[in-house]
């Protein structure tokens, strides 16, 4: 055994065998301290040897990890160009990227989102040869047939890419509706998983309900909850529909729900329970619920329109719960009659009112010229008509006491959030079944049966000032509460946040 004063002497002379620059180069098998030295005079010169071994191996293993992680943590997201899809996919974005995931974010050229509001992801355009009537007609069922056509190839062309340059894709995340982006998912050998920006019940109508005849449709709703839903009407809704188009684009979309490795849904599970549970029985992959996307994102610039902030001003000197506010969504469309009978019930109801009017929103006009002579001077201070809403931070002001809304899937939820009850005016697709579940489900909203000022009015008093409204209030500030209690850490969507990462990192493992 080597005294210590001689394991000192052993250890200078090792050392001045190299220079300065192999000294440092060497510096972490040969760090002389008197760390290492009382190692060797505790252990010996095999447990000296040992650590070393140890450190080199435990480095080794650290740099595996490392570039298996980078490997591991890039994902590719397939945008579909209209704001109630862009905004949830943006919002998933973020938060996988609060993750660690690197995002490259694919996208056609119609409504690209602007690069420079999102400075984290990187964006890749790819043509989508759409034509000016196609963009005219505003008819979306064709569009969407038109964009799953028209961009696979360059969609497949840009992954290949984007393989070559980064040799890995842990996964292809895609928008339910653009399904092309399974099959080039699996001809590419790359994990598939799907968002669907509606409620989860939309699953079953057009995948599954929409093939069986009337007996076996019947025998399939049930559950008190599917019952309230009126799936029957909704499905006579679709069957209106039978394009060659619509048929594709249904069993397209089918087969590519059952070929995904996950289904993400912006949903809380007790929103649907029943739903979920049925659309389960169907589908082989996990689906997995994390909603309220935009509770979960850090606050993102993902509107298509420019939001006006005075409204906020304008808010702001209103008595808290008294307003109203009227945003119909970046898609639906009225005539100038139903403008004119919309600005009457709005001032006969007496109620202050943020009405949203979208430029082109009322066909054959600009903006609101067709408006009625004398309503400005009726409602003076008491309306404020903008052209875009900041419509989270809208639901979120103290001064709003109600939302009539188109029902869109994203209004739904954010209404919800806030405890916001709902006057309901659907106008196409999902809306109707959103519709179903706020007034027959959760029972927090009216539905507005017919655009006539006297019934506009009757309803907007019905939900605002009635004794039928204070109840209505009351079930939406108790879905509130549930829905902020998905949030927190042991809460259903953050457990199934949780899930999908490990989803993510196992299937890129594969």
């Amino acid at each position: 055994m080597f005294s210590a004063k001689k394991i000192n002497l052993m250890c200078v002379m090792r050392v001045d065998m190299f220079s300065r620059s192999q000294l440092l180069e060497k510096k972490k098998l040969f760090l002389i301290s008197n760390h290492f030295i009382c190692s060797l005079f505790k252990y010996g010169y095999l447990g000296f040897m040992f650590q070393i071994t140890c450190r080199t191996r435990t480095s080794k293993e650290t740099g595996k990890k490392m570039e298996k992680q980078q490997k591991s943590s890039h994902l590719v997201l397939v945008m579909l160009p209209f704001q109630g899809h862009m905004t949830p996919m943006l919002q998933l974005a973020s938060i996988l990227h609060s993750k660690g995931f690197s995002i490259t974010i694919v996208h056609p050229e119609l409504n690209s989102p602007n690069p420079s509001n999102h400075p984290e992801f990187t964006f890749v355009s790819i043509p989508d040869k759409l034509t000016e009537s196609q963009l005219s007609d505003k008819n979306v069922t064709g569009l969407v047939w038109s964009l799953n056509k028209t961009c696979a190839v360059p969609l497949r062309q840009c992954l290949e890419k984007i393989l070559h340059s980064h040799h890995h894709i842990a996964a292809l995340i895609y928008d339910t509706q653009m399904y092309c982006a399974q099959t080039i998912a699996d001809d590419l050998g790359l994990p598939g998983i799907t968002l669907r920006t509606s409620a989860a019940t939309t699953l079953l109508l057009y995948p599954v309900f929409s093939q069986l005849d009337e007996e076996d449709f019947m025998s399939e709703i049930k559950s008190p909850e599917l019952q309230a839903l009126h799936l029957q009407r909704l499905r006579a809704l679709l069957s209106q529909n039978p394009a060659k188009e619509m048929m594709e684009i249904r069993v397209e979309l089918t087969n590519a729900l059952k070929s995904s490795l996950a289904i993400i849904v912006n949903s809380m599970e007790f929103l649907e329970l029943e739903a979920l549970s049925k659309v389960k029985q169907y589908f082989p992959a996990p689906i997995i619920t994390i909603g309220p996307l935009h509770k979960l994102a850090p606050a993102i610039c993902s509107s298509l329109f420019t939001e006006e902030d005075k409204c906020i001003s304008w808010l702001n000197k209103q008595a808290p719960k008294s307003v109203i506010y009227v945003s119909l969504g970046s898609m639906a469309s009225i005539d100038r009659q139903e403008l004119i009978e919309i600005a009457w019930g709005l001032s006969n109801s007496k109620q202050p009112f943020l009405w949203v009017v979208r430029p082109g929103m009322v066909r054959g006009s600009e903006w609101i010229e067709s408006l009625p002579n004398g309503f400005e001077e009726s409602v003076g201070e008491r309306g404020c008509i903008v052209k875009w809403a900041p419509q989270t931070e809208v639901l979120a002001h103290a001064a709003v006491g109600g939302f009539w809304s188109h029902c869109g899937w994203n209004s739904t939820i954010e209404s919800i959030c806030e405890g916001v009850p709902m006057l309901c005016k659907p106008f196409f697709g999902d809306q109707h079944l959103n519709t179903s579940y706020i007034c027959n489900v959760w029972k927090i909203g009216l539905e507005l049966q017919n655009l006539e000022r006297g019934n506009i009015e009757r309803t907007i008093k019905r939900l605002m000032v009635d004794m039928e409204g204070n109840d209505i209030r009351k079930r939406a500030m108790d879905l509130k509460e549930k829905a902020a209690f998905c949030l927190v850490e042991e809460g259903s969507t953050s457990c199934s946040f949780n899930g999908l990462t490990k989803h993510i990192s196992s299937a890129s493992e594969t």
